[in-house]
């Protein structure tokens, strides 16, 4: 789950809602799974409004990692495309 929500955060390069993420979990599972990202740093949350939105620390990580962020969704769609997902 959280590679998907980090491959559709990279693939989007802004910030998304919370729910507009369609994972085939609960809400709480779902709210976990961003709360381990964002407490690892991987991602950063705000409020607008009554949305919490969600946004890829790419900047950040590629500064402490370089090029893992690239290594680990170019593996991503590897295994979607081997998956056919």
């Amino acid at each position: 789950m959280r590679l998907r929500i980090v491959c559709e955060l990279a693939e989007q390069q802004d910030e998304l809602a919370c729910s507009s993420f369609e994972l085939p979990v609960t809400k709480s599972t779902t709210t976990h799974h961003f709360r381990v990202l964002r407490e690892s740093g991987v991602i950063r949350q705000c409020y607008r409004g009554t949305a919490k939105m969600s946004g890829l620390r790419s900047d950040d990580l590629g500064t402490l990692f370089p090029g893992l962020l690239d290594h680990v969704l170019e593996a991503a769609t590897r295994q979607a495309d081997r998956l056919g997902t």
